[in-house]
Parts: C-alpha cells; sequence; structure tokens
C-alpha cells in the first residue's frame, strides 16, 4: 500500500481487493463483545474536517477508536483557521505534535493530494470537493461483495447528480477496477460531457436501470449547483427518482444503495429506501470496518 489514500487511482486492483479482505475480516472484530482491538496503540490520529459531516465523521472516529488509536478531532470553527492561518500552517502545525494519520475532508478539490505531498503523516481523503471519496466507493463495494459473492460481472447502475458526485467518481474507477459494468443514469444536465471511458449513459430512468443488479442513487447537491439544472425537484422525482414501481424494472434480486444524506421523495421514495433490497444501512456499519482497514493498511 502506498503512505496515503486520496484517491481510487493511486491503488492496484490487488490492493483494492486487500483493503475489502481486510475490512470483512474487521467486521468480525465490530461483532464481538469487546470491539477493539490493540493493532495501533500508541499512534494519533487527526480528524480535520473543513466540511459539515455526520455518517463520515463518525464512522473514521469508530474506526480509529476500534484500531486503539488516540484521536483528536480538529474543530475548525474554534481553530486558527478563522483568523486567518492557512490550510498549510495549520497542516503543518498539527504535523509538529507528531501525529501518525491525518484523516481530512475539505470542500475544494485536490487538498488531500497536495497535504498528502507535504505531510510525513499519512493522509486519507475523506471527500474533497466534487472530486473524489475513496472511503465510500470502497465501502460500497464491502457491500456489493457481501450480498452478490463479488463484484465482477455486475451491471452497477449509479443514477442521479453525477456531475457533483465525488461517490460517482470513486465508484466508477473502483468498481471498473474490480471487473463491474456501470451505467451513469440521469438528465443530461448531470452527466459529465466526457463520461469515463467503458461506462453507458443513460439519459432515460427506465432504460438505465432495467436489469441492473444494483441501483445506486445519489443525492441531489443543491449547494454544489451554481445555476438550475432542472425545472423542480418534483420533476426531477418523476422521472429520475427510483420508486417501487421503477424498482421492478432492475433485477428481481437488484441492491439498492445510497450514500446519504437521503432527500426522501427528490431522488428516492421512502417505501423503497426502507424496503428489504435497501442495503444503505448496511453501508454505514460497513464504512466502519473499511476505515479500520484503510487505516491499517496504511502503517
Amino acid at each position: 500500500m502506498p503512505k496515503d489514500l486520496v484517491s481510487i487511482k493511486d491503488i492496484s486492483k490487488e490492493e483494492t481487493e486487500a483493503l475489502i479482505d481486510t475490512a470483512l475480516s474487521f467486521k468480525a472484530v465490530l461483532r464481538r463483545d469487546i470491539k477493539k482491538v490493540p493493532a495501533l496503540r500508541g499512534k494519533t490520529v487527526v480528524n480535520l474536517f473543513f466540511e459539515p459531516s455526520t455518517r463520515t465523521k463518525t464512522s473514521f472516529e469508530l474506526a480509529e477508536k476500534r484500531l486503539s488509536l488516540d484521536v483528536i478531532n480538529f474543530a475548525v470553527s474554534s481553530s486558527s483557521v478563522v483568523k486567518g492561518e492557512s490550510l498549510l500552517d495549520t497542516v503543518r502545525t498539527i504535523e509538529s505534535y507528531g501525529i501518525d494519520y491525518l484523516v481530512i475532508r475539505h470542500p475544494s478539490s485536490g487538498v488531500p493530494h497536495f497535504i498528502a505531498k507535504q505531510t510525513h503523516a499519512s493522509v486519507v481523503n475523506a471527500g474533497d470537493g466534487i472530486n473524489e471519496h475513496p472511503t465510500q466507493a470502497l465501502l460500497d463495494a464491502v457491500t456489493m461483495k457481501e450480498r452478490k459473492g463479488g463484484v465482477k460481472g455486475l451491471e452497477v447502475a449509479i443514477v442521479g447528480d453525477i456531475l457533483h458526485s465525488r461517490v460517482a467518481r470513486s465508484n466508477v474507477d473502483c468498481l471498473m477496477k474490480l471487473g463491474a459494468s456501470v451505467r451513469l443514469v440521469g438528465p443530461p444536465t448531470l452527466i459529465p460531457l466526457n463520461p469515463p471511458a467503458g461506462v453507458k449513459v443513460y439519459y432515460d430512468m427506465d432504460d438505465g436501470i432495467r436489469g441492473a443488479d444494483v441501483v445506486m442513487m445519489l443525492r441531489i447537491q443543491l449547494e454544489r449547483q451554481g445555476k438550475s439544472f432542472f425545472p423542480s425537484t418534483k420533476e426531477f422525482f418523476k422521472y429520475w427518482g427510483l420508486s417501487a414501481e421503477r424498482l421492478v424494472l432492475a433485477d428481481k434480486d437488484a441492491l439498492v444503495m445510497h450514500p446519504g444524506p437521503m432527500n426522501r421523495g427528490i431522488e428516492i421514495a421512502s417505501d423503497v429506501a426502507d424496503c428489504p433490497q435497501s442495503v444503505i444501512l448496511e453501508q454505514v456499519t460497513n464504512g466502519i470496518a473499511v476505515r479500520m482497514a484503510v487505516i491499517y493498511m496504511l502503517q
């Protein structure tokens, strides 16, 4: 494994599979009465989140504590950043404390890549702008492997706001590396003009999910949209939302996935989000094991 995990592109197929297998082994630890392992006792991690987060931040913190790390959560709102301190100076100050790992989420694309080149600590990208979210892609792959027995050969439809989604970008790289076929589904305004080579693009929801083994819905990221990309949320759900009536077009055993947070009634109906085919909460659980595996293997 490299020193850092800032992009799915930076790890090989073999390293990706090793991370997935390690995460599955850590899931056994999470089922025990005593959920801690002493693997990284004495080492220190700093969680540096410049964006709001519930699932990712909580998941990383739990993963770190399960590995017996000393955990410091950096509160940006009460730090010298609000006084004008630069990001690089902030990181260098944190590094001078002798930390071993730095988990960073930032609204600007490329920040974790920049920081990884400036620090001796191992950097994990917890989401940067609209660029990447590698640990989300890994936990999605773990969920598919658990439920489907593997990722190779699966037909995976990723639906919604592809253009602004770091989850979609990392998933495309991860899934294709593992041998899945990927479809991007959504309105033309929310599909990149130059989609990755090898993916299939559908502007019609029914065609896009027909026969799919996995339907992965994405949140409409209104906070990253500087203009209107569709007439209304009601229109969006009508044409590209996942309803129970639409889900029957996918494979009868298709998994329903969503990275969260969900906008119920906009990209996914409540009855679908909570249906037996939904593995959305399993994704959350698998996030702890995946982040344990990532931090452990970067040591």
